[in-house]
């Protein structure tokens, strides 16, 4: 099975889209969704300094519709409402690979995560590209016979060293942040996440499972 997670930018027209980039600095989490007919049941939720104004944007937005309070509090507000427009996961139910949730939306932008056998994830990749969507491809792990590649510490460092930045190019963070973050020093954190991309892409390309 390959377990991946992706990014990619909503299109316009979307409720989430609109509400997203009229509050850059919140973000929207659908924790679940179900299709109804025309519509979706949704239960999501807001994390933002003041999350009140946002979910008012959402609670009167047009296309939300039977919207619930759940709870506010602590910089979050959870409800439950309708939602008209089923296109921020639509392409998942299409693809015939039910959404992974929670599902983030930030300031326009969906990230997600999906597993798949290499079939599925080559098909919904060429999906994505046939489709003309604006993704990035943020992580792959192939995890034979269910076990993941990575031990506990390579996971734990390799993760930090996503978050950060480290991968991106241009860098948005040095090994000097990672190693802060670990609380380890600058070398073993080098090589952890040397070994720990070795494995991932090892595992992935050549489906090679020794672990060092």
């Amino acid at each position: 099975m390959i377990r991946a997670r992706f990014r990619l930018a909503l299109r316009e027209g979307l409720w989430v889209t609109a509400v997203s980039t009229r509050f850059p600095d919140a973000t929207l989490r659908l924790l679940t969704g179900v299709p109804m007919g025309d519509r979706a049941l949704e239960l999501g939720e807001v994390r933002a300094d003041d999350p009140d104004p946002v979910v008012e944007a959402i609670r009167t937005h047009p296309d939300i519709t039977d919207y619930e309070a759940l709870w506010t509090g602590d910089g979050r507000a959870l409800a439950q409402y309708e939602a008209v427009e089923q296109g921020l996961y639509e392409f998942l139910w299409a693809s015939s690979l039910p959404p992974e949730f929670p599902i983030l939306v930030e300031n326009g932008v969906m990230e997600f995560d999906l597993t798949a056998t290499r079939d599925q994830f080559e098909a919904f990749g060429a999906s994505l590209d046939a489709g003309d969507h604006d993704y990035e491809l943020l992580s792959v792990v192939h995890a034979a016979d269910g076990g993941g590649p990575l031990t506990e510490r390579q996971r734990e460092c390799v993760t930090a060293a996503l978050r950060l930045g480290y991968f991106e190019v241009p860098r948005r963070c040095t090994l000097a942040e990672v190693a802060d973050e670990l609380d380890v020093d600058k070398s073993t954190a080098s090589e952890t996440i040397r070994r720990g991309t070795a494995r991932v892409m090892g595992q992935f390309l050549l489906g090679d499972d020794r672990r060092e």
